[in-house]
């Protein structure tokens, strides 16, 4: 499956390293919620990864509206942008939102567009 086929749609993110808890090898505090998509495969052999943004409590799992895929242009490794229904973020604030992790990495935005009902990839770069 193309995971840009996923944006604009509703998944359920099962949340493994919820917003404050810290990594188990890096030691950085996570911010936000992250998990992955039950039922997906990534690049990497295991399930498709998820940042969800937008919300200000640590959960176990979240449903909400994919509106971005960050494709790591060294690794085939992806993430989904998992946002509440009926909330908006512009690539901007994506990009500042999930730097703490992927500022290490060479990555793309492919954002959802309402406007133009299509994809757009927005270059997000290491820093």
């Amino acid at each position: 499956m193309d995971n840009a086929s996923l944006i604009g749609r509703s998944v359920r993110v099962q949340v493994d390293r919820p917003l404050g808890s810290h990594h188990p090898k890096h030691g950085y505090i996570y911010p936000v919620n992250y998990g992955f998509v039950p039922g997906t495969m990534s690049g990497d052999g295991e399930e498709l990864d998820a940042y969800v943004l937008g919300i200000s409590q640590s959960v176990e799992q979240f449903e909400g509206n994919c509106v971005a895929v960050i494709k790591r242009n060294n690794e085939n490794d992806d993430r989904l942008v998992v946002i509440p229904s009926g909330t908006l973020l512009a690539k901007e604030d994506i990009r500042a939102m999930v730097s703490f992790q992927e500022q290490h990495f060479d990555s793309d935005i492919l954002l959802f567009s309402r406007t133009e009902s299509t994809t757009q990839a927005a270059r997000s770069g290491s820093g």
